[in-house]
């Protein structure tokens, strides 16, 4: 296998430009994104929330990302990165700025609710970025794309509050927010000019039919259809939890309405699922076009333990850090809950690194064991420990946590490059599937046990991944005049 390393600061290489202005879009979607979370304190005091009104807040942050990954997969597989990327940067700045000017509670919830739509982001990229590097260095480039988007989390922590203090007044927090919004309009007009969704000359395979992802054989159906489902309980659960007592965000009966909704919504989408791919199954697909749709379902168990878990800690992060140890500023504890995030400018990219380097299914053990046992630690900490032990263990953590990110999309692009913003979009998807479950178990438990609910489920989560394979040989692709291309993806 070649080298996996790559020269960051060749700007003379075309495929370099375009990897730091793919991550740098990333990274402007997670400042968007998590804006709020370091802010959450002056926000409060702005707008006089209860503490059940912010952690409503927090899960909403998560809610639409789990079918925005969906959606923005497949129209990236069939439009391109190029103008999708624009059009979510655009309009994700204009949703941004919405909630920097909300006047109540309720209109703060639904600008929340809707900014999960920039968590999409992600998916966009990973597309962009597989069509530019080869597969023995993929890992390495999705790893740098993601490692250095996901930091914009950390970004929005450690500037934001001083930003807000900068500006003064109690308002100060909604000037920080516009500022970002503002900033993330101007790039989406930017990627648009010098992004191109493939090199010079190279094909842009697309799927042969949108409206679910094509499967290869019968089993691979029923398991697409079954690993569907979670998704939508995800957001029944979510529906629940917000219309709880402690919340009541909004009615018991508006609750049973969204959850009719979301039945209704289920049916069409397996139905759908089923009409995309019965036709071709009974025809019958070509043994050199089939891919092994069961390492997209561990995949996306292990994205779930990962980002799901990055996801979740994230938001709640400072504010655990502000709780747990006594004396600190809102300042403080945003900075030292960056550690957290600050980490993804190396884990991520070691972790697709390692992938490359020694193998997919090696490395997501490797990284998913480690994730284990430091959250195991994490929810050892209390307010008697040295908070830069505290610190420190929690930076150890989130390098397994990412660099298990990194694996898991240093494999994605090698399944089946036609659809790999569908196969990106539902391992995303499942990310935000365990944000969902994870926040929703910490609104009932502890610090520390919601520490330890992630380490058990991660532990399950290596069950999953000891049936993964390595990619072998090549991928195919049939091109528009119905001609078979090959593409390498392992050793054979």
């Amino acid at each position: 296998m070649s080298s996996a390393s790559l020269n960051v600061l060749n700007f003379k290489e075309p495929k370099i430009r375009l990897l730091h202005l793919s991550w740098f879009a990333f990274f402007l979607t997670f400042v968007v994104w998590f804006a709020h979370a370091p802010l959450l304190t002056s926000i409060q005091a702005s707008l006089d929330l209860t503490d059940a009104q912010v952690r409503a807040l927090l899960i909403l942050n998560v809610a639409v990302t789990i079918p925005a990954r969906i959606v923005v997969g497949v129209l990236v597989d069939r439009f391109g990165p190029r103008i999708i990327y624009s059009w979510l940067l655009i309009i994700s700045a204009a949703l941004c700025i919405g909630f920097a000017f909300a006047n109540s509670y309720n209109s703060l919830a639904i600008f929340r609710f809707l900014l999960g739509f920039v968590g999409a982001g992600f998916v966009i990229g990973i597309r962009l970025v597989s069509e530019w590097f080869p597969a023995h260095q993929v890992g390495t480039a999705e790893g740098i794309y993601g490692g250095w988007g996901n930091f914009g989390s950390a970004a929005a922590a450690m500037t934001l509050p001083a930003i807000a203090i900068a500006f003064g007044g109690d308002d100060g927090w909604r000037y920080a927010i516009t500022l970002v919004g503002v900033i993330c309009a101007i790039y989406g007009l930017i990627f648009y000019k010098f992004a191109r969704n493939t090199p010079k000359g190279s094909i842009y395979f697309k799927p042969k039919k949108t409206g679910a992802m094509e499967v290869t054989s019968w089993k691979d159906l029923w398991v697409l259809m079954i690993m569907t489902v979670p998704m939508y309980i995800a957001l029944a659960i979510l529906a629940w939890r917000l219309a709880s007592p402690s919340i009541a965000l909004f009615s018991v009966t508006t609750m049973w309405i969204f959850m009719a909704i979301l039945v209704v919504m289920m049916i069409f989408n397996l139905q759908q699922i089923w009409h995309v791919n019965a036709e071709h199954l009974r025809e019958g697909v070509p043994e050199i076009q089939k891919y092994p749709f069961k390492q997209v379902a561990i995949l996306n168990i292990a994205y779930f333990a990962t980002f799901g878990s990055e996801l979740a800690v994230v938001s709640m992060l400072p504010l655990y850090f502000l709780q747990t140890f006594e004396g600190l500023t809102p300042v403080t504890a945003g900075l030292f809950a960056s550690g957290f995030a600050f980490m993804n400018l190396v884990s991520r990219p070691a972790g697709g690194w390692f992938s490359d380097r020694y193998g997919r299914r090696k490395t997501l053990l490797i990284m998913i064991s480690g994730l284990a046992v430091g959250y195991f630690f994490m929810g050892l900490i209390d307010s008697n420990w040295w908070i830069l032990m505290a610190v420190l263990i929690t930076m150890a953590c989130s390098f397994f946590v990412q660099a298990g990110e990194g694996a898991v999309f240093a494999m994605i692009p090698l399944i089946k490059r036609s659809m790999t913003g569908q196969i990106a979009g539902m391992a995303g998807a499942y990310g935000n599937v365990g944000a969902v479950i994870y926040l929703t178990v910490l609104s009932f438990v502890t610090y520390s046990t919601f520490f330890y609910v992630i380490a058990v489920s991660a532990a399950l989560g290596l069950i999953a991944i000891y049936f993964m394979e390595d990619p072998k040989g090549h991928i195919a692709e049939v091109m528009p005049d119905g001609t078979v291309h090959t593409i390498k993806v392992g050793t054979e």
